[in-house]
């Protein structure tokens, strides 16, 4: 299964839905993304592929400094997951293929 293209991702935070869009590069068991939003954009950093299993973080500066790290499983042209909000629990993820 390719996860290869733009993906729109919404995460739901205490401070409302935040959408963005996630595009990945996969290269075997890793990949490669740039992630961009209302809030600006952001590096990814360990994108890693597991069968349909997901995961990467990111840094973030606003609202506040804090790293962000993503699960998430692609089921075709859908995904879904959960973001650890740093210390402040974890939010929900969904996402479609653009």
């Amino acid at each position: 299964m390719s996860v290869d293209g733009a993906w729109t991702i919404t995460v739901s935070t205490p401070r409302g839905d935040q959408v963005s869009t996630l595009t990945i590069a996969s290269a075997g068991e890793t990949f490669s993304a740039s992630m961009a939003g209302e809030r600006g954009a952001s590096e990814i950093k360990d994108g890693k592929i597991d069968g349909a299993q997901l995961s990467w973080s990111s840094q973030i500066t606003s609202p506040m400094p804090m790293t962000l790290t993503y699960k998430a499983t692609v089921d075709g042209d859908a995904m879904t997951g959960t973001v650890q909000l740093g210390t402040f629990g974890a939010a929900q993820l969904k996402g479609v293929r653009a």
